[in-house]
């Protein structure tokens, strides 16, 4: 059985529940209308991430209406946001930044993803940015004991590093990294055999692929380098996805299950699934066949230039961790 799109998600808000769509148009941003609203936090300065407030999980939203074609930076829709309690309230009710700072319990504020040019809602502070490689907050964003070793970040370019490092998401995007995340239904099933498999929403792709009764394991991994085709759409996988504590956190009708960081550490090194950029856009549906090509095994020219730039990107590693030693 050829792989096929099993689902597809739209996370109107980042860091809060979304919804399943039919079908979807994908282009250079990702999935059309993905992520146009995030939470500002407006104490620390930064945009709001379910790892250090997990208690965004417990909303979620939806569009009063499906966006436009339009619809992208600086041109963002109207929301709906769903608070634990049942509440519902929309992106223009005076009542919206109240209640989502007395929810996590410090000020937040709902804000719409500005043109690609205003990076307001980006920028970190030089402290907070240092903040975020000290091995102690890695630790906790991947909930990891002092004991266990940190994740390996050398899949991630050079530029990713640095992106990350003055940004809390790259400018004309509330997604962490890449435009599309896709996962396999395999993956779901092979992390904790022989149990019932892993809830897809734990892991907030955008596409779930059915890849049937693949046997080998994790069978997405092998897709890096290489090339989708889905629907209309050209997609070019880039990296595994790397997972922090996200999956272990409670959201409506799931509970906490912190044993997922013990499971993905000692099957997968902490990866699962993939990130890909949109090569092609076009149209995707659910039941779309998914075109693997395989990438081809790297050449000496290929292997020495992806050995130089792991190097590079663990120099800007170490530097950054010895600017956050000086500073403390």
């Amino acid at each position: 059985m050829s792989p096929t799109v099993r689902e597809l998600w739209r996370f109107p808000v980042k860091s809060m529940g979304g919804g399943r769509v039919d079908r979807v148009r994908m282009d250079r941003r990702g999935v059309h209308a993905d992520r146009l609203w995030a939470v500002r936090d407006v104490e620390k300065g930064v945009t709001a991430s379910a790892r250090r407030v997990p208690v965004l999980l417990g909303c979620s939203a939806r569009y009063l209406t499906e966006p436009g074609a339009d619809a992208g930076p600086g041109n963002v829709p109207a929301v709906v946001v769903t608070f634990p309690d049942g509440r519902e309230l929309t992106d223009d009710d005076p009542a919206m930044n109240s209640a989502l700072s007395e929810l996590v319990g410090r000020e937040m504020r709902l804000v719409a993803l500005p043109p690609v040019e205003d990076t307001s809602q980006h920028r970190m502070s030089v402290s907070d940015s240092l903040a975020n490689f000290r091995a102690a907050q890695v630790r906790k964003d991947f909930g990891l004991a002092e004991d266990e070793a940190l994740p390996d970040t050398s899949v991630f370019s050079t530029k990713d590093i640095i992106t990350l490092a003055r940004f809390s998401t790259p400018p004309g995007s509330f997604a962490d990294l890449s435009p599309v995340h896709l996962i396999s239904t395999a993956s779901l099933r092979q992390l904790a055999p022989g149990v019932e498999p892993y809830d897809v929403r734990r892991f907030r792709p955008n596409v779930l692929v059915d890849t049937g009764a693949d046997d080998r394991e994790f069978p997405e991994s092998s897709w890096v380098g290489g090339e989708l085709g889905i629907g209309t759409a050209r997609l070019q996988v880039s990296i595994p996805t790397i997972r922090c504590v996200v999956p272990t956190r409670a959201q409506p009708g799931i509970d906490v299950d912190r044993a997922i960081t013990r499971q993905l550490a000692q099957r997968t090194d902490r990866f699962l699934g993939v990130y890909a950029d949109v090569s092609a856009p076009g149209l995707v549906r659910v039941g779309d066949p998914v075109d693997v090509t395989f990438p081809k095994p790297p050449n000496a020219f290929q292997r020495a230039t992806t050995a130089l730039n792991k190097s590079a990107t663990r120099g800007v590693q170490r530097l950054l961790e010895a600017t956050v030693l000086r500073a403390r």
